[in-house]
């Protein structure tokens, strides 16, 4: 894909609990559109009327791209992101890369326009997140079991490792705005 002029896209990378959702959320209550690529799963799930939850969420995720390839959810969040741009959209959160492939892919399509920041904290306190967020929790066990199979199946480490810019998410709201937004005046996202 060529490049657009001045367009900006903001992928946040980084295991379950470690603040992406919530730095979406922050941007999108800016009036910032978002993708997210957990959301093909979620909706292809409901179209197959499974109920969100880990036990399901997990198998039929990595079945899907199995099935549809490791490019099904990258391919979808493309399309996405182009329908964003040709409706006059030049500044776009995307929640969640959680494949290498899907990366590379992002990274093809969207050259000079992808940033990807990556969000990460402490095991345990990620850990102790998940138990408390109030849609799909996880117990420790848990969230432990889905780290190996994000790091192990899906290669979510290499995005993380591979990012353009770092928050270390292990302070209070504010903080991580802050951070947030020092990342994204760096970048010139806000201009």
């Amino acid at each position: 894909m060529t490049q657009h002029e001045n367009i900006k896209i903001v992928a946040f990378v980084g295991l379950t609990g470690s603040g992406k959702s919530s730095a979406v959320e922050y941007l999108t209550a800016k009036g910032y559109p978002k993708v997210y690529f957990g959301g093909v799963v979620l909706d292809a799930m409901t179209k197959a009327g499974l109920e969100h939850t880990q036990e399901n969420e997990q198998p039929f995720r990595e079945q899907l791209r199995e099935r549809e390839g490791k490019d099904f959810v990258a391919n979808r969040i493309v399309t996405q992101i182009r329908d964003l741009i040709n409706a006059g959209q030049r500044r776009i959160i995307a929640d969640g890369i959680y494949t290498w492939t899907e990366y590379k892919i992002m990274k093809r399509e969207f050259p000079g326009e992808l940033t990807a920041v990556a969000v990460v904290a402490p095991k345990h306190l990620r850990h102790h997140r998940l138990t408390k967020r109030p849609i799909r929790p996880l117990t420790d066990a848990e969230a432990n079991q889905r780290d190996w199979s994000e790091i192990e199946n899906l290669e979510k480490g290499g995005p993380i490792a591979i990012a353009d810019h770092y928050i270390i998410n292990n302070g209070n709201l504010d903080h991580f705005h802050e951070q947030i937004d020092t990342e994204l005046d760096h970048i010139k996202f806000y201009s």
